[in-house]
């Protein structure tokens, strides 16, 4: 697992009122929660790896991307951000993760 390697690090994030719609559109939006909860809703466009499968994944996020790291509440998605950019992404969390999305009501994808 990713937990604990990462601890002591900041962790670059951004809160949902300060997303613009060009960073959604060329960020590669990464959702790292659980099947049960990417099936209650997600982000248009995101791609779903379990936290859990993102060290045997990784080859799935872009190196010439900015990826935007989501879960429920921003802990999981903290703990991806960090992972990424120590691999030399360019990963960024979105704080509060997809509560913080849907309480201010931007869309929410079922499909």
């Amino acid at each position: 697992m990713l937990g604990g390697m990462f601890r002591n690090q900041e962790i670059p994030s951004v809160v949902v009122a300060e997303l613009d719609d060009d960073l959604l559109t060329k960020a590669f939006v990464l959702d790292v929660r659980e099947p049960d909860e990417w099936d209650r809703g997600h982000i248009e466009g995101a791609t779903h790896i379990p936290l859990g499968e993102l060290q045997e994944r990784v080859g799935e996020v872009p190196l010439d991307q900015k990826v935007l790291c989501v879960c429920a509440v921003g802990g999981r998605s903290g703990m991806a951000t960090q992972f990424l950019n120590q691999l030399g992404r360019e990963a960024i969390n979105l704080d509060g993760g997809m509560h913080a999305w849907q309480t201010s009501g931007r869309p929410v994808a079922t499909n």
